[in-house]
């Protein structure tokens, strides 16, 4: 059990010693309020003691919070979560019980919605969530104080949760006191309509789960949705936002999605970390961001050629052939071929004579002239015969390597269909 030695943490550990339950404490000394916090860390080892419970205590300091880049809460919170997760594991416990209480809940859900969230804003806390159980947040603070007084308990008061410095502490002092004098019911009010609000949400992200496995589409290490799909829909941007949240992309990316959609411009890229949204004509496109490639060598005694998402079997064949018309694929005249053969990115400046022309022509032009969708663009590669490029792997073979009558070998690159 969490354990800072204020009213809601003793209260609930008075409850857990009162109920027999088997349970450790642990807290977590942060050094902000000097002897304050000393005060509080002596108070927990009493009554550990007092409880006979074990008592597992580690301390860390302003600077080490101010090292991490976050807020003070922020890194105070996510110090204090990663090390009870350390502890429950190392012990063997069940979980982590907190304290946290009815406006606990509350001023959650308001911070939530003031930073801007969407619906799950106002699921605030969960009741268990991994191993964090939080059993006391169905009661209020009123109710906890009186069950404290009425038992003579002790608890520890923390002076910076009387300043309005954070916002948490300007909801809990002023926001909340204000709504509850106009609105003696207010909080129960809003409780129960962001129950209800949640109820609603667990709804949508069903069926958002039904229209994403319906309409994306995934080949080829890329995600597909036919642009046509949410041209109509009702709540198109909530419906775009949460397919492309987990890669990076926030709600106003998804606005000027919708923008550039609405105003017709294809080939509109977004960016957001590692992905990247392709807007082409007819489809939304999601995929990697950069391509990471390593040239690498064909030997001529070499049997397949593995390209990640594509594979390729190597054969040699003799006079006895039939020209393959896929595109996929390509056949090349052994003999005009320099070994080792290299495949690399394609670059900016490379230059090609495609199959049934007589001059040369860039590739970028002529990925442009295939429709190549941009985002797929950073991911074609090219077969080198020394300088000159052999295949411009996928689409087309350089007309200087064609078979022809009079070709008495042939470099079979022959894709594998799974």
């Amino acid at each position: 059990m969490a354990i800072s030695g204020g009213i809601d943490s003793v209260c609930l550990g008075h409850l857990l010693h009162e109920l027999g339950i088997n349970f450790s404490l642990g807290h977590v000394n942060f050094q902000l309020r000097g002897k304050e916090s000393d005060g509080d860390e002596a108070f927990v080892r009493n009554i550990a003691a007092q409880w006979k419970v074990p008592l597992f205590v580690t301390k860390t300091n302003k600077e080490f919070l101010k090292s991490t880049g976050k807020s003070t809460q922020m890194a105070a919170r996510d110090f204090r979560y990663n090390w009870f997760e350390e502890v429950t594991k190392e012990n063997g416990y069940e979980g982590v019980l907190v304290a946290h209480q009815f406006e606990d809940q509350i001023e959650t859900i308001f911070l939530n919605l003031l930073r801007g969230t969407g619906i799950e804003g106002l699921y605030g806390m969960a009741e268990k969530r991994g191993i964090i159980i939080r059993p006391l947040l169905p009661f209020s603070r009123s109710q906890i104080r009186t069950f404290m007084e009425e038992n003579g308990f002790a608890w520890r008061n923390d002076s910076s949760n009387d300043t309005n410095d954070y916002k948490r502490n300007l909801l809990r002092n002023r926001v909340l006191p204000t709504l509850s004098e106009d609105f003696p019911n207010g909080l129960q009010v809003l409780e129960m309509s962001f129950k209800r609000l949640k109820d609603t949400g667990k709804a949508f992200f069903d069926l958002f789960g039904l229209w994403r496995d319906q309409h994306v589409r995934l080949e080829g290490g890329y995600q597909y949705l036919e642009i046509v799909s949410i041209k109509n829909l009702s709540g198109r941007q909530s419906m775009l936002y949460y397919w492309l949240r987990d890669f990076g992309f926030s709600y106003f990316d998804v606005e000027d999605v919708i923008k550039s959609v609405e105003i017709g411009e294809p080939g509109k890229t977004f960016y957001a970390g590692d992905y990247m949204l392709n807007l082409d004509r007819d489809f939304f496109i999601l995929g990697k961001n950069d391509f990471e490639w390593e040239p690498l060598k064909v030997k001529i005694y070499d049997i397949e050629l593995n390209l990640r998402s594509k594979k390729f079997d190597i054969l040699k064949l003799g006079t006895d052939f039939e020209i393959e018309k896929s595109t996929e694929n390509a056949m090349l005249d052994f003999e005009k071929l320099k070994f080792p053969l290299t495949v690399r990115k394609w670059e900016q400046g490379d230059r090609m004579v495609p199959l049934g022309m007589d001059k040369d022509k860039k590739i970028s032009d002529l990925l442009v002239d295939l429709k190549v969708p941009m985002i797929k663009k950073k991911q074609v590669l090219v077969l080198l015969s020394g300088d000159e490029i052999a295949w411009l792997i996928g689409f087309r073979i350089g007309d200087h390597f064609k078979c022809t009558p009079s070709t008495k070998k042939v470099l079979y690159f022959k894709k594998v269909t799974s």
